[in-house]
Parts: C-alpha cells; sequence; structure tokens
C-alpha cells in the first residue's frame, strides 16, 4: 500500500512476472548446467585429444554465449523491472533484507561474464590447461550465483527462523534452501543435456553427431536422481497447510502438476529417439520440440512453486497484493482505504461505494486478476455469483480455501468491492428476487369428535415436523420425495389400550390435489441414478404411494408409513406445503371404521440457494431450485473439489450427494475420510456466512420471514425463541457438527469459525442421531430458566431424540401428547391455526397439547390426578395468554 498499483486489466502483472521469469530462468538454468557441460565436455575433448569434440565445444560455446548473455542478460533486467512494478513491497523486502547476499551474487555474476568472454573470445589462443581453468571458474561462479539467488527465492516460500528473529541469515538458510538447491542443480544439468542435443544437431559434423547425441541424452539420464529425489525432499518442507490449500484445492497447481508430469514423460521419451538412427530433419523437429518440452516443464515447476506460497508473496508475512500480515487487524478495525497511501478515496459512502470498490480491486485483486483479460478473469470466476453471494464470497475468502488471500477492510469495504464485481462489472442488481407471497388461509377442519360415544383416537404426526425436498434432480439431489407418518390408535378406557396391527389397520389418503407428484419434479426420471432401483411413477422408495396403509413396527410398538412421495404442489399450480391426509382407523375383522382423524404432512422445497448461486425459485417464483442455480452450485462444487459432477449431469448422470457423505437420515455410510453431509453442508458455508444470528438459518432453511413454508412454527417461536437458542449459531453449530466427523477437512473448516464460547468447550455431535434434549431447557418438566440454553448438552443417541422418545411408562410416544417438532402444540401455522393443530381441536376442542388444562379424559375417560406419563404434567397450561381467538380455546 506504499506504492501506486500498475493497472492493467487485461494481462495481470503476476501474469507478466510469469511470462519473463519463466523465459530467464530457463535460460539461466541453463547457464548453469551449460557452464559445468563446457567444462566437462573440454577437459574430455583433452584427456581423449579429440579435435573433433574441441570444435564442438568451441561451436557450442558461441551458442551457449549468445543465448545465455544476451537473451538471460536482457530477460535478467526485465524480471527486476516488472517486480518492481508488479510487487513493490516485496521487492523492497528483499532487497532491504539480503542486500549483502546480493551484492555477492553480483561479485560472482561479474566474474562468470568476463570468464566466459574471455573463454569463448581467447578459446583458441590459451592453453588447454588454463582453457580449463577459466571454463572451471565460470562453472562455479555460475553455480554459486545461482546459490545465493536460490537461498533468497526459497525464502519466499519457508522464510523459517526469519519471521522470529529477522535475520537475515535464518531467511537465506531456510528450510528449503538446500533441498531446492539439490533440485535446481539437477534442472541445470538436464537443461544441459537438452541444449546439447540441439547445438549438436546443427553445429556438430556429422561423423560425430551419433556420438555426440548418445553422450548428451546421458546429461539428461544424470540429472534424473537429482531432480526425483530432491523434489520429494524439496516437498516436504513446504508448509503444511500450502500441502493442503495448494496441492489439494487449488485446481491451477493440480493442472500445473500433471503438465509437470506429462511433460516428464515425453522429456524422455523424446530423448530415446536420439540414441537410434532417425532421419536428421525429424531429429531437429525432435530437437525443437524437446526445448519447447523443457521450457513447458521448468514453467509447469515455477508455477507450482509459485502458488505453493499462496496466499503470501513471503509466506505468513506479506499477501500476494502487498499487506503485511501484521496489519491485518488494523485494516480490518479502521478500514483499508483509510491507509491506502495511493487510493482517491478514503471513506465509503453510497455515492461512491462503485468506485471505492474499484480502488479496492485495484489494490487487493489486480496482482492476479484481470477484467475479461487472458487469466483469472474475475467476470468470468464471479459470474455464478449475487450481490449476497459476492458478499459471502469475500467474508469467507481465504478461509478454506487457503490458497486465496482474505479480504482485508471494514464490512462497508467488503460491500463496495462485492458492488463493483456485480452490479458495475457484471450488471446484476444488489438484491435477489423477491419472493411471490402465496400463503392463504387453508380450508380444513377436523373430525367430530364424541367424547361419551367415541371408544378410539387415533393420533397421528410428522416425526420430522417439515420434510424438505430437494427438486433439483436433473442435477443434483439430497433431500428426495418421502415424508413420514407414525401413529398410534388408543382404546379408551380408565386404563387405555394401544392397539397394534393384530386388531386394527390403519388407511391414509392425501386431499385432492397431490396425487401425481411425478409431473411436477423429475426425481422419477433419474431415481435409477440415485439409488440403482427403478421407481413406478408417484410411488416412495419403500412402495408407498399417496393413498395406503401404515405398517407396524414391532420394535419401536407403532404404526408407520415411510417414504410418502407428497409434495408442496398441487395439481393447480398453487404452493401448499401442508397438504392434509385423511386417516382411519378399521377394524381388522369386522371392516368397521372405528375412528378417523386427519394430520399435514408438512413438506417443502422452499431452497434460497438462489441469493448467492444466482437463479430463482423453479416453481412459479415461489419454490424449487432452478436450472441456473443448481448448474451454479455444482460448477461450484467442481471448481473446489475437483470433482465433473456438471459435465456428469449433463450426460444423464445426476449426482446423490449423500453417496459420498454419510447421512443418518437417509440411512447412508458415504465414503470413509469425507464429511457427513450435514458437517460437510454447514461446515462449509458457516466459513462464508456473514450471519451469525438466525438471518444465517433463514437463508437455507424454509422459515424466512418473508418466504411461504415458515418450518419453525409452534408455541417456541411465538414465546420468540430463534433458532439458535436451541441450535446455536451457524458457527457453534457446524463446530459441534466438525468435531463430531473428525476427518481431515475437518480441521480446516473448524480453523477460521469464532463460536460464542470456545471450541475446546464445545460437545461433539453426530448429525440427526444427537440433538438438543428438551430437559436441557424444562429441568424436570419444569418451567425453563431465562438463561436457559438447549445447545451443547445433547441426547446420547437415538432413542434421546424427543421425535422418538417415549414418556415415563415407555409406551406413550411424546409426540402423541405434544406435537410434531417445530410445530408442538400450539401451533401458529401462517395457512391457518386449524392445520396444526388437527388432533388437539378434534379431541378436546383447543390447540393445546393432548391432555393440557387436564384434559386427560380424552384416553382415560376421566379426570387423573397422578402425572403417570411425566413430572408437572397435572397443571393448567402455562402460555395460555398467547391464546386469543375462539380458536385458541374451548
Amino acid at each position: 500500500m506504499n506504492y501506486p498499483v500498475w493497472e492493467t486489466y487485461f494481462i495481470n502483472p503476476g501474469l507478466w512476472v510469469a511470462i519473463i521469469a519463466v523465459f530467464h530462468v530457463f535460460i539461466s538454468h541453463f547457464a548453469v548446467g551449460g557452464g559445468i557441460f563446457l567444462w566437462y565436455t573440454d577437459r574430455l575433448s583433452v584427456l581423449t585429444n579429440d579435435q573433433d569434440l574441441r570444435e564442438f565445444v568451441r561451436k557450442h560455446t558461441w551458442f551457449f554465449l549468445l543465448i545465455t548473455m544476451v537473451l538471460g542478460g536482457v530477460s535478467g533486467v526485465g524480471i527486476w523491472f516488472i517486480i518492481g512494478i508488479a510487487s513493490p513491497e516485496a521487492t523492497s523486502i528483499l532487497i532491504n533484507q539480503f542486500v549483502f547476499f546480493w551484492a555477492i551474487e553480483w561479485v560472482f555474476f561479474f566474474v562468470e561474464i568476463v570468464a566466459l568472454l574471455i573463454y569463448h573470445y581467447k578459446f583458441d589462443e590459451l592453453s588447454d590447461k588454463l582453457r580449463l581453468r577459466v571454463a572451471l571458474l565460470y562453472a562455479i561462479s555460475a553455480w554459486m550465483s545461482l546459490f545465493v539467488i536460490n537461498g533468497i527465492i526459497c525464502f519466499m516460500l519457508t522464510p523459517g527462523k526469519w519471521l522470529e528473529t529477522r535475520n537475515p541469515w535464518h531467511g537465506f538458510f531456510n528450510p528449503s534452501s538446500f533441498p531446492s538447491l539439490f533440485f535446481r542443480t539437477g534442472i541445470s544439468i538436464m537443461l544441459a543435456g537438452i541444449f546439447g542435443i540441439f547445438s549438436t544437431l546443427f553445429f556438430s559434423p556429422k561423423d560425430k553427431r551419433s556420438f555426440l547425441l548418445k553422450y548428451n541424452v546421458k546429461w539428461l539420464y544424470v540429472a534424473f536422481p537429482f531432480i526425483f529425489f530432491s523434489s520429494i525432499w524439496y516437498f516436504l518442507t513446504v508448509p503444511e497447510l500450502s500441502k493442503v490449500f495448494n496441492f489439494v484445492f487449488n485446481r491451477q497447481v493440480l493442472m500445473a502438476k500433471k503438465l509437470l508430469y506429462v511433460s516428464s514423460a515425453f522429456i524422455y521419451l523424446i530423448s530415446l529417439a536420439f540414441l537410434v538412427k532417425v532421419n536428421p530433419g525429424l531429429q531437429r523437429v525432435l530437437a525443437f520440440l524437446l526445448l519447447f518440452i523443457g521450457l513447458l516443464w521448468l514453467g509447469s515447476f515455477e508455477h507450482i512453486r509459485e502458488y505453493a506460497r499462496r496466499p503470501y508473496v513471503i509466506y505468513g508475512y506479506l499477501y500476494s497484493f502487498g499487506i503485511r500480515v501484521e496489519e491485518e487487524k488494523k485494516l480490518n478495525s479502521e478500514g483499508f482505504l483509510k491507509h491506502a497511501r495511493w487510493a482517491m478515496v478514503k471513506e465509503v459512502t453510497e455515492d461512491n461505494k462503485i468506485w471505492a470498490g474499484r480502488e479496492i480491486f485495484n489494490l487487493q485483486c489486480l496482482s492476479c486478476h484481470t477484467i475479461k483479460g487472458l487469466r483469472n478473469d474475475v467476470v468470468e470466476k464471479a459470474r455464478g455469483f449475487t450481490y449476497f453471494g459476492m458478499v459471502s464470497q469475500l467474508y469467507g475468502q481465504g478461509k478454506v480455501l487457503g490458497y486465496m488471500p482474505k479480504f482485508i477492510g471494514t464490512e462497508k469495504e467488503r460491500e463496495a468491492l462485492a458492488t463493483f464485481l456485480v452490479k458495475e462489472l457484471l450488471r446484476k442488481p444488489e438484491n435477489p428476487p423477491e419472493l411471490k407471497p402465496v400463503i392463504r388461509e387453508l380450508k380444513t377442519q377436523p373430525f367430530t369428535f364424541d367424547p361419551q360415544k367415541d371408544q378410539y383416537v387415533i393420533f397421528v404426526f410428522s416425526p420430522l415436523g417439515m420434510k424438505c425436498v430437494t427438486d433439483a434432480d436433473r442435477w443434483f439431489s439430497f433431500l428426495y420425495p418421502g415424508s413420514t407418518f407414525e401413529a398410534l390408535v388408543i382404546k379408551r378406557g380408565p386404563k387405555p389400550e394401544m392397539l397394534d396391527n393384530t386388531k386394527v389397520q390403519l388407511v391414509y389418503k392425501v386431499e385432492p390435489g397431490f396425487k401425481t407428484p411425478s409431473k411436477h419434479v423429475l426425481f422419477w426420471d433419474y431415481a435409477t441414478e440415485f439409488f440403482n432401483q427403478t421407481v413406478p411413477k408417484d410411488l416412495g422408495l419403500t412402495g408407498k404411494g399417496l393413498n395406503g396403509t401404515f405398517d407396524w413396527d414391532e420394535k419401536r410398538k407403532i404404526f408407520i408409513a415411510k417414504g410418502i412421495p407428497v409434495l408442496p404442489y398441487k395439481k393447480d399450480g398453487t404452493y401448499n406445503p401442508y397438504p392434509v391426509f385423511e386417516i382411519e382407523a378399521v377394524d381388522k375383522v369386522s371392516g368397521k371404521v372405528l375412528q378417523r382423524t386427519k394430520a399435514v404432512s408438512p413438506v417443502a422445497t422452499e431452497f434460497r440457494c438462489y441469493v448467492c448461486h444466482e437463479g430463482s425459485p423453479r416453481w412459479n417464483g415461489v419454490a424449487g431450485i432452478s436450472d441456473q442455480t443448481a448448474i451454479n452450485i455444482l460448477k461450484a462444487h467442481d471448481k473446489n473439489h475437483q470433482t465433473n459432477f456438471y459435465k456428469s449431469a449433463l450426460q444423464g448422470k445426476p449426482v446423490f450427494c449423500q453417496k459420498c457423505h454419510a447421512d443418518f437420515i437417509v440411512g447412508s455410510e458415504g465414503i470413509k475420510g469425507y464429511n457427513s453431509f450435514s458437517a460437510a453442508i454447514h461446515g462449509w458455508h458457516a466459513n462464508y456466512m456473514p450471519y451469525k444470528d438466525e438471518k444465517a438459518c433463514y437463508l437455507c432453511h424454509p422459515d424466512h420471514p418473508k418466504g411461504n413454508t415458515k418450518c419453525y412454527r409452534d408455541i417456541h417461536k411465538k414465546l420468540g425463541l430463534e433458532c439458535v437458542d436451541c441450535h446455536g449459531n451457524i458457527d457453534f453449530h457446524a463446530t459441534s457438527l466438525l468435531k463430531g466427523t473428525n476427518t481431515k477437512t475437518s480441521k480446516f473448516l473448524l480453523a477460521h469459525l469464532n463460536p460464542p464460547i470456545p471450541k475446546d468447550q464445545i460437545t461433539p455431535r453426530k448429525p440427526w442421531v444427537q440433538q438438543p434434549d428438551c430437559l436441557n431447557c424444562h429441568k424436570g418438566f419444569q418451567k425453563p430458566a431465562k438463561e436457559a440454553k438447549g445447545y451443547n448438552n445433547w441426547t446420547e443417541d437415538v432413542s434421546g431424540l424427543f421425535r422418538v422418545r417415549k414418556d415415563n411408562t415407555q409406551k406413550l410416544p411424546c409426540l402423541v401428547c405434544h406435537g410434531s417438532p417445530h410445530a408442538l402444540y400450539p401451533a401458529f401455522n401462517p395457512y391457518g391455526m386449524v392445520i396444526d393443530n388437527l388432533q388437539p381441536l378434534q379431541y378436546q376442542r383447543n390447540i393445546l397439547p393432548i391432555g393440557a388444562n387436564l384434559k386427560c379424559e380424552v384416553c382415560h375417560l376421566k379426570k387423573m390426578n397422578v402425572p403417570s406419563h411425566h413430572p408437572n404434567l397435572i397443571r393448567t397450561f402455562r402460555n395460555s395468554k398467547l391464546l386469543t381467538s375462539q380458536t385458541d380455546l374451548e
């Protein structure tokens, strides 16, 4: 920030450096290896008294001088020029810290020049002994020059103790200096052989050509063990975080690695062609090809080395855009632009947002990115983001994908950069599409119930409270159609009797308009790809349809209808997340209907992925995941995790996410070493989520205040409790899941999360198995204390979950009396007070929990004075003041 920015939007400074540097490094390594080659080959000519070989050396020296002194010298000056304007802060540090070493290097370079000029121009005049001494002096000086420059370059990747001591000797003799020195020496020897082959084909006598080609090829094979073993040593010195961020997540490094491996194979395969008799014209073509592949090989290595430093220019000290790590906290607090010496805008306002964003882009992004340019085009990379998606990307930048530097600046500055990128460059609006409001009162009423005559009651509940479905089946799926009902049939009496499947059969049917879900989603077209089974249209994976019968779960002693493929899309084109089912209990002997009831099967497709990933709701502007949103999600996954899901989906093979990521709720074991699905989703997105309260939950789950679902709608919501009161905020929630997964990647996802309590105090948990326990707050079934929190004290296993737990008698599920999760009685559904309270209204003419206000006669035929189901049961409803209408209370 102490220097003005060199603004080149089409070719960024980093690319300019790469173009000049790779060319120079290619020649400079040849200068080192070629010096050893000249001395050794000339010595061989003297020892064997081979005049032809000596003549080859003389001609090769002219070629060598022309390449190294002219092209090498010019490109060397070019490097100093380009790094001085591309990364002036880093250049200044290197000069000031290593001024003594640069002086030494210039001495060696001067000796190198003088020795080579004398060797070339006095080649025929010097005695053999003196000529060889001059050649050896050049070779030693060139290698020493490499030794000095190598130490300084390696300092940028592994500064070692210098970060603490600021001692130049610690910086020079850093962890990677010696392995890199051996590696580069091997490169130099290899390039000497490659250039020797080229020189042989153009400057050697024909009768000597076969011998010289074999001789030069040997230099490649002598270099191989140096390169191979030292490369392993070199890689071991790379910082551990860099190994993960740059060698696992960074796609550009992976491409460079492939190029390095492929070019290595080609170099040695092509070299074999020079060991056999081949047409001279073809040999020359192969020689040019070998030089070009050698340049690609070195370029791919330098690319990998440069990226291994990311997100720094000097690892752990100076970010790639020239800001020191020690300045980060101050700039985040006080403002980046305020301290940017050459910025025209010092403070972000509504009027200058775009200009301020451009200034920030120039200062923080332009060193690596272009605008519609040759490489790392920011327009192309930002294309799949909305404004809020870009704000989130900048918030999480450099946290999970650590090869990018973190955004530095205030929240307003982050928003300004997002505005510039999205509004100015992409010409997109700042706000996502407005949700289309469709909530209306649903016309349904409970069946009648005569407490004097009716002998049976049916309790039906949805154990999840809300079944979510991803309807982007052409592209991916992680929540497929398949709702579940559980039910009990009780014969009323002084001692109520729970009936099993030997006495009654439970039959269900959905209300009109929901019977053909296959007309609204493509799940059935891709079920074979997802689950390796053909699923008949309008049936679920378990064979259940929209009308059918309950099964009996002998272990749990409960009726269950699992896998009902109900969707919130009605035949008439309306969105209704609360389809109502009618359930009948039929006597198995007589066929008589013993009792009827209604129950809602809540189901939602209202995912707001488009808020970040662009697009709009698929279904009539109300809900669902559109093609554009789904494609952007797949492309983001492919980019960040090196998958090919988008291409696979185009070929008719969409991905089922839980094939890789374990998920208890769908019965998937996933792949060992991968995070569970919940940990992966929450752990990744928590790092990018600028909100930490319930707004983070609303962005993904179907409960947005302006949404059309409202999945959280019970008494707790009415009392003002939010998602974070039971589950913890997004960082806490993600931390508990990641600690429960405990994979290699979970550690990196955890690193930048900031939960409200220390991470070591957060209890790990398994998703869907260990959840907040109701008794965390309702200790002894009493009124919660004001400071009570539901999170960080999880159920031990599935048996402790509210949706599975039974009362003290271990017979009656909690859901019978209290209703479904997130819809506990009394529930306050925006689609009508009746919807989630159908059974309380039917059996006791109010919307309170079953049996509340001493309504024990629903099952017992009389009031009870013993709290047999759980303590603190025999009392009036605590929150009656919240109930205001005539439908609320009897």
